[in-house]
């Protein structure tokens, strides 16, 4: 892998919580940072607030709203043809609130938390697969958790009997699955893909009592993003730096192959 200063990293919600921290400290190190959210004003506070810390910051903002499939394709669309080292799904929302649905009628945490990092890694593919024949390796990290609940593929989309923290779960085992089936497909490309649950409860918006810290947080999903001892690592589950084991599902091939089907069929 490329020194950490010759990287370039794409960090979706970025803007605040672990994906502002992540941001501020990689670019601190010297890496090309895109920092990802959906509002255009936080974003340039974002950027401000990195560079007054670290004046030779290296930083792009990209917005998209990631509850909708077509600003997710305009994101890929306008990243194209930018090498990436690492892409770290970070974007999501918490598991409190009624059932909502996506502008593309998809449930929303459904949507946001796993499927739009699905079509976004799927479209920016190319960039880390030609980094990575380049530089010899790059890295896919997705931010889930260790809340997780197997997927009912008969109604994923929760009609019934909806609970919001069950929709989170499914939502986070989804991202686990897909990294799983990620790993399998690029083996032998040096691109690796890697999933974690970063800290227990830390102090974001979408956590009213925290238990660990932000920097917990960071720095356990920073070492799965730039920590030279792990590039050959792929295919995992952390908690934070510690392997873990994800829900049963994410074993079971068949039910890998579901959600690949269904996820196809959704974007």
């Amino acid at each position: 892998m490329k020194p950490i200063d010759q990287q370039n990293i794409l960090i979706t919600g970025a803007t605040d919580g672990l994906g502002r921290a992540l941001a501020l400290d990689l670019a601190g190190r010297g890496a090309e940072v895109w920092v990802h959210g959906r509002d255009d004003a936080r974003g340039e506070q974002t950027l401000k607030e990195i560079s007054a810390e670290h004046p030779d910051a290296r930083l792009h903002w990209v917005r998209a709203d990631l509850a909708s499939l077509d600003e997710v394709r305009r994101l890929a669309d306008e990243l194209e043809g930018t090498p990436l080292d690492v892409l770290v799904n970070n974007a999501g929302i918490g598991g409190d609130g009624p059932r909502q649905v996506s502008v593309d009628g998809i449930e929303l945490r459904f949507a946001v938390n796993y499927l739009a990092g699905y079509l976004l890694t799927r479209r920016l593919l190319p960039s880390l697969t030609g980094t990575a024949e380049d530089a010899g390796s790059a890295r896919i990290v997705m931010v889930s958790s260790l809340g997780q609940q197997a997927l009912d593929f008969d109604d994923v989309m929760l009609e019934r009997g909806y609970s919001a923290m069950r929709a989170y779960c499914q939502s986070k085992l989804a991202q686990i699955m897909f990294a799983f089936d990620l790993a399998e497909e690029l083996a032998g490309t040096g691109v690796t893909a890697n999933a974690l649950h970063p800290a227990t409860y830390m102090p974001t918006k979408m956590v009213a009592h925290p238990i660990s810290t932000i920097a917990e947080g960071e720095e356990a999903t920073a070492r799965l993003a730039a920590d030279p001892d792990l590039e050959a690592i792929t295919g995992r589950f952390f908690d934070g730096k510690r392997d873990a084991r994800a829900d049963e599902q994410a074993y079971d091939l068949d039910a890998r192959r579901r959600l690949r089907e269904l996820s196809l069929s959704l974007v």
